[in-house]
Protein backbone atom coordinates (compact mmCIF):
# COMPACT_ATOMS: atom_id res chain seq x y z
CA UNK A 1 0.00 0.00 0.00
CA UNK A 2 1.46 3.31 -0.83
CA UNK A 3 2.30 5.17 2.44
CA UNK A 4 3.36 8.39 3.19
CA UNK A 5 6.92 8.53 1.25
CA UNK A 6 5.18 7.36 -1.62
CA UNK A 7 2.50 9.76 -1.72
CA UNK A 8 5.23 12.14 -1.23
CA UNK A 9 7.48 11.31 -4.20
CA UNK A 10 3.84 11.96 -6.37
CA UNK A 11 3.45 15.27 -4.71
CA UNK A 12 6.64 16.78 -5.32
CA UNK A 13 6.90 14.70 -9.29
CA UNK A 14 3.52 17.15 -9.86
CA UNK A 15 5.50 20.05 -7.75
CA UNK A 16 8.17 19.77 -10.33
CA UNK A 17 6.77 19.20 -13.65
CA UNK A 18 3.36 20.63 -13.65
CA UNK A 19 2.91 23.96 -12.06
CA UNK A 20 1.33 26.79 -13.79
CA UNK A 21 0.46 24.52 -16.46
CA UNK A 22 -3.03 24.76 -18.04
CA UNK A 23 -5.56 21.56 -18.42
CA UNK A 24 -6.01 20.96 -22.26
CA UNK A 25 -7.68 17.46 -22.09
CA UNK A 26 -9.07 15.25 -19.23
CA UNK A 27 -10.16 11.42 -18.99
CA UNK A 28 -11.83 10.12 -15.77
CA UNK A 29 -13.07 6.63 -16.00
CA UNK A 30 -16.60 5.55 -16.05
CA UNK A 31 -15.99 4.02 -12.45
CA UNK A 32 -18.13 4.83 -9.52
CA UNK A 33 -16.53 2.59 -6.99
CA UNK A 34 -13.28 5.13 -7.64
CA UNK A 35 -14.78 8.04 -8.91
CA UNK A 36 -16.88 9.36 -5.73
CA UNK A 37 -19.52 11.49 -5.79
CA UNK A 38 -19.57 12.72 -9.49
CA UNK A 39 -20.31 11.60 -13.24
CA UNK A 40 -17.30 11.44 -15.21
CA UNK A 41 -18.17 13.84 -17.68
CA UNK A 42 -18.79 16.59 -14.86
CA UNK A 43 -15.89 15.96 -13.39
CA UNK A 44 -13.90 16.29 -16.76
CA UNK A 45 -15.63 19.51 -17.65
CA UNK A 46 -14.62 20.84 -14.01
CA UNK A 47 -11.01 20.13 -15.17
CA UNK A 48 -10.75 21.85 -18.72
CA UNK A 49 -9.00 24.81 -19.29
CA UNK A 50 -7.96 24.93 -15.24
CA UNK A 51 -4.21 25.85 -14.15
CA UNK A 52 -2.61 23.26 -11.68
CA UNK A 53 -1.38 25.89 -9.29
CA UNK A 54 -0.07 23.50 -6.34
CA UNK A 55 0.07 19.79 -4.96
CA UNK A 56 -0.20 18.90 -1.05
CA UNK A 57 -0.30 16.02 0.83
CA UNK A 58 -1.75 15.25 4.37
CA UNK A 59 -1.00 11.63 5.39
CA UNK A 60 -2.25 9.33 1.97
CA UNK A 61 -3.69 11.62 0.66
CA UNK A 62 -2.86 14.32 -2.23
CA UNK A 63 -4.79 17.02 -4.15
CA UNK A 64 -4.39 19.24 -6.70
CA UNK A 65 -5.00 22.81 -6.54
CA UNK A 66 -6.32 24.86 -9.67
CA UNK A 67 -6.94 28.37 -10.06
CA UNK A 68 -10.22 27.67 -9.05
CA UNK A 69 -11.86 24.87 -7.35
CA UNK A 70 -13.18 22.33 -7.49
CA UNK A 71 -10.05 20.35 -7.19
CA UNK A 72 -9.01 16.66 -7.60
CA UNK A 73 -8.50 15.10 -4.39
CA UNK A 74 -6.81 11.64 -4.30
CA UNK A 75 -6.91 8.80 -1.83
CA UNK A 76 -4.50 6.26 -2.92
CA UNK A 77 -5.88 2.93 -1.28
CA UNK A 78 -3.74 0.10 -1.94
CA UNK A 79 -2.44 0.41 -5.20
CA UNK A 80 -3.51 4.10 -6.44
CA UNK A 81 -0.55 5.64 -8.29
CA UNK A 82 1.09 8.73 -9.92
CA UNK A 83 2.39 8.38 -13.38
CA UNK A 84 3.59 11.35 -15.56
CA UNK A 85 4.58 10.11 -18.94
CA UNK A 86 8.39 10.84 -19.55
CA UNK A 87 9.46 11.22 -15.93
CA UNK A 88 10.55 8.91 -13.49
CA UNK A 89 8.04 8.79 -10.49
CA UNK A 90 8.00 5.99 -7.45
CA UNK A 91 6.26 2.77 -8.62
CA UNK A 92 4.61 1.14 -6.31
CA UNK A 93 5.04 -3.06 -5.95
CA UNK A 94 1.20 -3.30 -6.57
CA UNK A 95 0.50 -0.77 -9.10
CA UNK A 96 0.73 -2.96 -11.75
CA UNK A 97 1.47 -0.76 -14.27
CA UNK A 98 4.63 -1.57 -16.12
CA UNK A 99 6.76 0.53 -18.36
CA UNK A 100 5.83 -1.27 -21.79
CA UNK A 101 1.85 -1.07 -20.35
CA UNK A 102 -0.26 1.40 -22.69
CA UNK A 103 -0.51 4.55 -22.45
CA UNK A 104 -2.52 5.82 -20.60
CA UNK A 105 -2.91 2.28 -19.02
CA UNK A 106 -6.14 0.60 -18.94
CA UNK A 107 -6.16 0.93 -14.94
CA UNK A 108 -6.35 4.80 -15.54
CA UNK A 109 -8.87 6.31 -13.24
CA UNK A 110 -7.87 10.06 -13.63
CA UNK A 111 -5.69 11.44 -16.79
CA UNK A 112 -5.14 14.96 -17.99
CA UNK A 113 -2.90 16.30 -21.13
CA UNK A 114 -1.66 19.48 -19.73
CA UNK A 115 -0.96 22.82 -22.36
CA UNK A 116 2.77 21.64 -23.09
CA UNK A 117 2.05 18.35 -24.06
CA UNK A 118 2.97 16.79 -20.45
CA UNK A 119 0.29 13.95 -19.47
CA UNK A 120 -0.79 13.08 -15.99
CA UNK A 121 -2.16 9.57 -14.93
CA UNK A 122 -3.99 8.05 -11.76
CA UNK A 123 -3.92 4.46 -11.68
CA UNK A 124 -5.72 1.72 -9.48
CA UNK A 125 -5.89 -1.96 -10.31
CA UNK A 126 -7.43 -2.91 -7.24
CA UNK A 127 -10.27 -0.13 -7.36
CA UNK A 128 -9.64 0.48 -3.09
CA UNK A 129 -8.34 4.17 -4.39
CA UNK A 130 -10.67 6.94 -3.84
CA UNK A 131 -10.57 9.96 -6.44
CA UNK A 132 -13.03 13.11 -5.49
CA UNK A 133 -13.64 16.42 -6.86
CA UNK A 134 -13.80 19.08 -3.82
CA UNK A 135 -14.35 22.39 -3.07
CA UNK A 136 -12.24 22.03 -0.06
CA UNK A 137 -10.52 18.85 0.44
CA UNK A 138 -9.44 19.52 3.68
CA UNK A 139 -12.72 20.21 5.57
CA UNK A 140 -14.58 17.33 4.40
CA UNK A 141 -13.36 13.46 4.81
CA UNK A 142 -11.41 11.48 4.90
CA UNK A 143 -8.37 14.60 5.13
CA UNK A 144 -10.56 16.44 7.47
CA UNK A 145 -10.43 13.23 10.21
CA UNK A 146 -6.54 13.10 9.99
CA UNK A 147 -4.49 13.36 12.64
CA UNK A 148 -1.24 15.74 12.20
CA UNK A 149 1.37 14.74 9.16
CA UNK A 150 4.11 12.12 10.47
CA UNK A 151 6.66 14.49 8.27
CA UNK A 152 5.04 17.92 8.39
CA UNK A 153 3.58 18.00 11.76
CA UNK A 154 5.87 15.65 13.63
CA UNK A 155 4.79 15.53 17.41
CA UNK A 156 7.79 16.50 20.22
CA UNK A 157 9.49 13.68 22.19
CA UNK A 158 7.13 15.02 25.18
CA UNK A 159 3.94 15.19 23.10
CA UNK A 160 4.84 11.66 21.92
CA UNK A 161 5.67 9.86 25.49
CA UNK A 162 2.45 11.81 27.19
CA UNK A 163 -0.11 10.36 24.46
CA UNK A 164 1.27 6.67 24.98
CA UNK A 165 1.05 6.55 28.50
CA UNK A 166 -2.47 7.17 27.76
CA UNK A 167 -3.53 4.72 25.32
CA UNK A 168 -4.17 1.07 26.33
CA UNK A 169 -4.10 0.10 23.05
CA UNK A 170 -1.27 -2.27 21.12
CA UNK A 171 1.18 0.09 19.60
CA UNK A 172 1.19 -1.25 16.34
CA UNK A 173 -2.82 -0.45 16.27
CA UNK A 174 -1.93 2.96 17.08
CA UNK A 175 0.45 3.59 14.47
CA UNK A 176 -2.29 2.54 11.82
CA UNK A 177 -4.78 5.10 13.46
CA UNK A 178 -4.75 7.88 11.03
CA UNK A 179 -6.72 9.79 13.26
CA UNK A 180 -3.82 9.49 15.79
CA UNK A 181 -0.77 10.35 13.35
CA UNK A 182 -1.20 10.39 9.69
CA UNK A 183 0.50 8.55 6.60
CA UNK A 184 1.67 5.22 8.81
CA UNK A 185 0.98 2.24 6.97
CA UNK A 186 1.70 -1.22 7.67
CA UNK A 187 5.44 -0.78 6.32
CA UNK A 188 6.12 1.74 8.17
CA UNK A 189 5.30 0.64 11.56
CA UNK A 190 6.94 -2.63 10.95
CA UNK A 191 9.67 -0.92 10.41
CA UNK A 192 9.91 1.36 13.46
CA UNK A 193 9.18 -0.91 15.48
CA UNK A 194 11.62 -3.09 14.34
CA UNK A 195 13.89 -0.57 14.34
CA UNK A 196 13.13 0.41 17.74
CA UNK A 197 12.96 -3.30 19.20
CA UNK A 198 9.49 -3.16 20.12
CA UNK A 199 7.20 -5.72 20.20
CA UNK A 200 3.93 -4.53 18.31
CA UNK A 201 1.50 -6.23 20.53
CA UNK A 202 2.92 -4.19 23.60
CA UNK A 203 0.72 -1.78 24.72
CA UNK A 204 1.22 1.89 24.50
CA UNK A 205 0.89 2.83 27.94
CA UNK A 206 3.26 0.02 29.29
CA UNK A 207 6.07 1.68 26.87
CA UNK A 208 9.17 3.12 29.00
CA UNK A 209 10.32 7.02 28.49
CA UNK A 210 13.56 5.44 26.77
CA UNK A 211 11.03 3.28 24.61
CA UNK A 212 8.84 6.07 23.63
CA UNK A 213 12.13 8.09 22.87
CA UNK A 214 13.55 5.83 20.52
CA UNK A 215 10.10 5.35 18.90
CA UNK A 216 10.03 8.55 17.79
CA UNK A 217 13.36 9.16 16.73
CA UNK A 218 12.56 5.78 14.62
CA UNK A 219 9.54 7.30 13.23
CA UNK A 220 11.51 10.13 12.15
CA UNK A 221 14.73 9.05 10.55
CA UNK A 222 12.64 6.30 8.51
CA UNK A 223 10.43 8.63 6.64
CA UNK A 224 12.97 11.02 6.02
CA UNK A 225 15.23 8.54 4.88
CA UNK A 226 12.25 7.32 2.58
CA UNK A 227 11.17 10.69 1.36
CA UNK A 228 14.65 11.37 0.30
CA UNK A 229 15.32 8.74 -1.82
CA UNK A 230 11.70 9.40 -3.29
CA UNK A 231 9.96 5.78 -1.42
CA UNK A 232 12.91 4.45 -4.21
CA UNK A 233 13.19 0.65 -2.15
CA UNK A 234 15.78 -0.52 -3.90
CA UNK A 235 17.75 2.50 -2.26
CA UNK A 236 16.13 1.22 1.56
CA UNK A 237 19.21 0.07 3.76
CA UNK A 238 19.83 -3.35 2.91
CA UNK A 239 19.22 -4.04 6.71
CA UNK A 240 15.99 -2.60 7.03
CA UNK A 241 13.23 -5.28 7.21
CA UNK A 242 11.01 -3.70 4.26
CA UNK A 243 12.99 -6.23 1.97
CA UNK A 244 11.95 -9.42 3.91
CA UNK A 245 8.53 -8.61 4.52
CA UNK A 246 7.28 -10.42 1.30
CA UNK A 247 8.90 -13.50 1.98
CA UNK A 248 5.94 -14.60 4.06
CA UNK A 249 6.62 -18.37 3.63
CA UNK A 250 10.29 -18.06 5.37
CA UNK A 251 8.52 -15.72 7.66
CA UNK A 252 5.89 -18.03 8.84
CA UNK A 253 8.72 -20.84 9.30
CA UNK A 254 10.61 -18.14 11.54
CA UNK A 255 13.62 -18.78 9.48
CA UNK A 256 14.67 -15.46 9.11
CA UNK A 257 17.20 -13.88 10.88
CA UNK A 258 18.20 -10.29 10.80
CA UNK A 259 20.75 -7.99 13.40
CA UNK A 260 20.28 -11.13 15.82
CA UNK A 261 16.62 -10.93 15.85
CA UNK A 262 14.59 -13.50 14.32
CA UNK A 263 11.43 -12.50 12.22
CA UNK A 264 8.63 -14.36 11.95
CA UNK A 265 5.32 -13.34 10.85
CA UNK A 266 1.40 -13.55 11.58
CA UNK A 267 -1.70 -11.38 11.09
CA UNK A 268 -2.65 -8.49 12.94
CA UNK A 269 -6.41 -7.25 12.22
CA UNK A 270 -6.33 -8.22 8.85
CA UNK A 271 -3.21 -6.87 8.40
CA UNK A 272 0.60 -8.65 7.34
CA UNK A 273 2.72 -8.30 10.38
CA UNK A 274 6.11 -9.42 10.93
CA UNK A 275 6.89 -10.73 14.58
CA UNK A 276 10.19 -10.02 16.20
CA UNK A 277 11.95 -12.29 18.77
CA UNK A 278 15.08 -11.47 20.42
CA UNK A 279 17.38 -14.26 19.95
CA UNK A 280 21.30 -14.91 20.34
CA UNK A 281 21.92 -16.82 17.13
CA UNK A 282 24.47 -15.45 14.43
CA UNK A 283 23.47 -12.89 11.85
CA UNK A 284 22.31 -14.95 8.43
CA UNK A 285 21.38 -12.28 6.00
CA UNK A 286 24.31 -13.14 3.38
CA UNK A 287 22.55 -16.73 3.29
CA UNK A 288 19.48 -15.25 3.24
CA UNK A 289 20.34 -12.85 0.28
CA UNK A 290 22.21 -15.56 -1.43
CA UNK A 291 18.70 -17.05 -2.05
CA UNK A 292 17.49 -14.11 -3.48
CA UNK A 293 19.57 -12.09 -6.19
CA UNK A 294 17.31 -8.79 -6.36
CA UNK A 295 18.13 -8.09 -2.64
CA UNK A 296 21.66 -8.98 -3.07
CA UNK A 297 21.65 -5.51 -5.74
CA UNK A 298 19.54 -3.97 -2.63
CA UNK A 299 22.25 -4.87 -0.23
CA UNK A 300 25.06 -4.11 -2.74
CA UNK A 301 23.86 -0.62 -3.52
Amino acid sequence: MPELPEVEAARRAIEENCLGKKIKRAIIANDSKVIEGVSSLDFESALLGKTIVSAHRKGKNLWLHLDSPPFPSFQFGMAGAIYIKGVAVTKYKRSAVKDNDEWPSKYSKFFVELDDGLELSFTDKRRFARVRLLKDPTSVPPISELGPDALFEPMTINEFTDSLSKKKIGIKALLLDQSYISGIGNWIADEVLYQARIHPLQICSSLSKENCATLHNCIKEVIQYAVEVDADCNRFPCDWLFHFRLLKKQLKLGQIVVSSLVIGYFILAKRSLARLLLTGRKLILSMLVAGHPHMYRTCRN
